[in-house]
């Protein structure tokens, strides 16, 4: 096996000095054409890669950055680290993601990679500081860390974001113009911030419509399939049952017509669902659902941007970036019975 390509191989061929093809392959804007083009052919033609370890002791950095979610096996987090790995890539990183599952001993042992120089950066996405950070939020503030999609109040970390409330009020407003008043809305988990704003959306498109939420209309879900048929089931319990769920995310959606079809109910002749997230199988979901789409590949793209100015020390970091949203009207929702309402 031939050995590795190095910087003076690719010299003695240009037929420049190694510092010249150093500068060359680390864009530094110090080689002009057309050396520049020479020295990239000669690198491509030999295979040329850097070793990224020594480049790392030379540079003091650790070229990788960490994207923190909640529970990696969640597939609303795919979409998002494709675009997160597509923008670091073009910057020459690479990205490691971390799984908390919630566990406050996990959520610091990433902070402390970071912190011990084994990431240069950090995407959040699991709304909530490790408890022994979160007295001391100015220190925290400044790390080079972006809060993508979730929400860390009171801390001054750049947070790339859609605006809950007002795609959950577009969501709900959907089903009241289809003639459905008797509406239900199976939360995620309050209190954390992107629950509550999507409850507060709820309410608002209800207040809007002059319709009441009654007692028990807002069970509170852990954003799973499980719970999103055990709260439909105890919804469904009621004497006073919906015509229509707004619920949290799509995975409880699913559980949710499951549950509704092992009523005997049918969807959306009976009762009408709205999730949110637009996953990759509720297009495919039988009914298609109707959601809330989120650009998931454009956040991880800004998110991982922001990261960049962060890291590179530049002042143009934005504090908000609110990305838009769409309902994608599908046929898990229909006109309310005018019986029933």
């Amino acid at each position: 096996m031939s050995s590795r390509a190095k910087i003076k191989d690719i010299a003695l061929r240009a037929g420049v000095s190694p510092a010249t093809v150093s500068r060359a392959l680390t864009d530094s804007g110090l080689v002009a054409e057309p050396t520049l083009s020479r020295i990239r052919e000669v690198a491509q033609s030999l295979d040329y890669r850097p070793n990224v370890s020594a480049r790392n002791l030379r540079t003091q950095k650790s070229m990788a950055v960490l994207l923190v979610v909640r529970d990696v096996s969640n597939p609303f987090y795919l979409e998002i680290f494709k675009g997160v790995e597509t923008a670091a890539r073009e910057a020459g990183y690479s990205v490691l993601m971390g799984n908390t599952e919630n566990h406050p001993d996990r959520e610091l042992e990433y902070f402390d990679m970071l912190r011990d120089g084994h990431a240069d950066g950090m995407i959040l996405m699991n709304g909530k500081l490790p408890s022994s950070h979160a007295n001391d939020r100015e220190r925290v503030a400044r790390l080079p860390i972006v809060v993508a999609l979730e929400v860390i109040e009171d801390c001054a970390l750049p947070h790339v974001q859609i605006d809950n409330v007002a795609a959950a009020k577009n969501a709900v407003r959907h089903l009241i113009s289809l003639g459905h008043k008797r509406i239900a809305h199976i939360c995620g988990p309050v209190p954390e911030v992107m629950s509550v704003r999507r409850r507060d959306g709820y309410r608002a498109a209800m207040a809007e419509a002059g319709l009441d939420v009654p007692d028990g209309y807002e069970p509170i879900g852990d954003y799973t399939i499980p719970s999103g048929a055990a709260l439909c089931r105890e919804l469904f319990s009621r004497k006073n049952k919906p015509t229509a769920l707004f619920v949290g995310n799509d995975e409880m959606a699913f559980g949710a017509i499951n549950e509704l079809r092992s009523l005997g109910l049918d969807v959306p002749k009976d009762v009408s669902v709205v999730g949110f997230d637009d996953l990759f199988l509720s297009a495919f979901f039988y009914p298609p659902l109707t959601t809330v789409s989120q650009p998931r590949a454009d956040i991880g793209k800004r998110a991982m941007g922001q990261l960049l100015k962060l890291m590179n020390g530049e002042g143009s970091v934005e504090a908000l970036v609110e990305m838009p949203t769409t309902l994608q009207i599908r046929g898990s929702t229909g006109p309310a019975k005018i019986s029933e309402n």
